[in-house]
């Protein structure tokens, strides 16, 4: 394949847009936090601690999403000054390298997406009781 500067540009609106997203979605765990704390300590109920947990999960997880998104980013900026000064094989791994780093992120998103959706659960099953 004949890689030139214009395809890891191609990534540079999707890196930024998809860190937008787990920056969005950091924040808004950050104030539920905020929330469950307050909760947590006027009542220390089981819904709570258990949404506590799936809340330290979660973090882990963004953050990771978050590191490989850059580093997919800071890889496809690599690869653009390969090319620029003709080291054609090596812009190539390092493409593929970055193309990588930005499928785990996605799939760490998917994963984060799941664990959501099960906190939500724990809220909805404490609504049940």
């Amino acid at each position: 394949m004949n890689l030139t500067l214009s395809i890891p540009a191609l990534l540079f609106p999707a890196i930024s847009l998809t860190m937008l997203a787990y920056n969005a979605r950091y924040l808004a765990i950050a104030a539920l936090i905020r929330e469950l704390h307050k909760r947590y300590q006027d009542s220390s109920s089981t819904p709570v601690k258990k949404q506590i947990e799936q809340l330290r999960k979660r973090l882990g997880i963004i953050k990771a999403m978050q590191a490989m998104a850059i580093v997919s980013f800071l890889l496809a900026v690599i690869t653009m000054f390969l090319i620029y000064i003709e080291l054609a094989i090596l812009a190539n791994v390092v493409f593929g390298v970055s193309l990588v780093a930005l499928m785990i992120s996605l799939t760490l998103s998917f994963i984060e997406v799941q664990l959501s959706t099960e906190a939500l659960e724990i809220q909805l099953n404490d609504m049940d009781d």
